[in-house]
């Protein structure tokens, strides 16, 4: 069966989180999205864990559902569907390992809520679990991943959002330069990489160590309206084991949904502070200092990639599996309107489509374009065609900064505007 996972978020317990991301929200959301399996997010927080106990229930397959008394209203039924959970979580290792600090994320999947109990027992006597939804733990993440797969063998362990610059396996500034350095004997159990908002998977083909790792994609949602930017499309039958082989073998595996990587704020290298963008060529000319205040840049993912590759840009490996870059819906219909994206006119906007053509994967993958224009606007429909095939405009993210989607120039807004007004 083929379906959209997004096996990355996070609950109202972690922190810069909104409160609404309950299991309620989570499981309202994903229909919304057209995800069929989402991750629980923060099966490490106690208090969490109790409310996914009491709220879930186990399908048999290792993974759960919202429990009936639970569901709420509010899913329009164009967008009704099944929704599964699996139990997740991300775990902050803070290290030092060969003379450095190192930041290092981590991902983990488990099948069952005995296995998240054992695993939690473990991580409480080496840190607080209580203080945030994703713990920050000065463990080394060898001895992490060491802990978890003694704990629980089926246990997927992913390192996350891998070139984030502050908090990743392969970060500028905190990271390593392969895996191996990282997992060193354990880096066997690694079979799939979180590429994060500001790759996509072209950028990670440029390193031959990563041929064997699946590369996959999750939201990292900290609000429920963000779930899905960027997700898995597998087809297997929905089970915790079809969903870890497939990860570990990329049979059915068949792709990742992508932001376009120069909206992820890490893509660039810049200095927040100083309103500055730098591409990796700008930085090297000023030696890695900003040249308005003289102080060390951020150095983004794009560099990153590019110091660590050993293949040209636009390589591309046999057996390279699929993706599409998508902008999110709101996005688009905000800039066909030319108002913000948080803007009543957007959601209205938003909420016309969905209870017309169903979810927002489908609108932004399938819908035609002559219907998108008919349930919403010509000026939407044709953001969306452009959106697809890839003419767009987006000024690079950098040092904490989204990127800023363009697909309309103000002239052409108004000249499309004219045109469907006219006929």
């Amino acid at each position: 069966m083929r379906f959209i996972a997004d096996l990355h978020i996070h609950s109202k317990y972690s922190r810069a989180t909104s409160k609404d991301m309950s299991p309620e929200a989570i499981w309202k959301w994903a229909q919304i999205k057209g995800i069929r399996v989402v991750g629980t997010g923060d099966f490490t927080h106690p208090g969490w864990l109790t409310e996914l106990s009491e709220k879930l229930e186990p399908t048999g397959d290792g993974l759960f559902k919202l429990k009936k008394e639970y569901e709420a209203n509010g899913v329009p039924g164009s967008c009704k569907a099944e929704v599964s959970f699996v139990l997740s979580a991300e775990i902050s290792s803070i290290y030092r390992k060969n003379d450095r600090t190192r930041k290092v994320h981590s991902l983990i999947l488990v099948p069952d809520f005995s296995d998240a109990a054992r695993i939690n027992l473990a991580l409480s006597r080496i840190g607080n679990l209580k203080a945030d939804g994703r713990p920050i733990l000065g463990l080394d993440a060898l001895e992490l991943l060491k802990i978890v797969k003694d704990l629980c063998p089926s246990a997927v362990f992913i390192p996350a959002h891998a070139w984030t610059p502050h908090f990743s396996v392969f970060g500028a500034v905190s990271g390593f330069d392969s895996l191996e350095e990282c997992f060193e004997d354990y880096t066997p159990h690694i079979k799939a990489i979180e590429t994060g908002l500001s790759s996509d998977p072209p950028m990670n083909w440029r390193l031959s160590a990563l041929d064997n790792i699946t590369l996959i994609s999750n939201s990292d949602a900290h609000s429920p309206a963000k779930m899905g930017r960027e997700a898995n499309i597998f087809d297997t039958e929905i089970s915790y084991r079809a969903i870890s082989n497939a990860l570990a073998t990329r049979q059915g595996f068949l792709g990742t949904i992508e932001f376009f990587p120069e909206e992820g704020k890490y893509h660039y290298d810049g200095h927040r502070a100083c309103n500055l963008s730098l591409s990796p060529q700008e930085t090297i000319q000023h030696g890695y200092l900003c040249p308005k205040c003289g102080r060390r840049v951020t150095v983004g993912v794009l560099h990153r990639v590019e110091k660590l590759a050993d293949r040209p840009l636009g390589y591309k490996p046999n057996g390279a599996v699929p993706y599409h870059s998508l902008v999110p819906l709101a996005e688009v219909i905000a800039e066909a309107l030319g108002v913000g994206v948080s803007s009543k006119a957007v959601d209205m906007e938003y909420q016309r489509l969905i209870q017309g053509l169903g979810n927002e994967f489908s609108i932004l993958m399938y819908a035609p374009i002559p219907e998108i224009e008919q349930k919403s606007s010509r000026l939407v429909g044709e953001g969306i065609d452009r959106m697809r095939s890839g003419n767009i405009h987006v000024s690079p993210g950098y040092d904490g900064e989204y990127g800023k989607i363009k697909i309309f120039e103000s002239v052409e807004r108004k000249a499309i505007k004219g045109q469907a007004t006219l006929f």
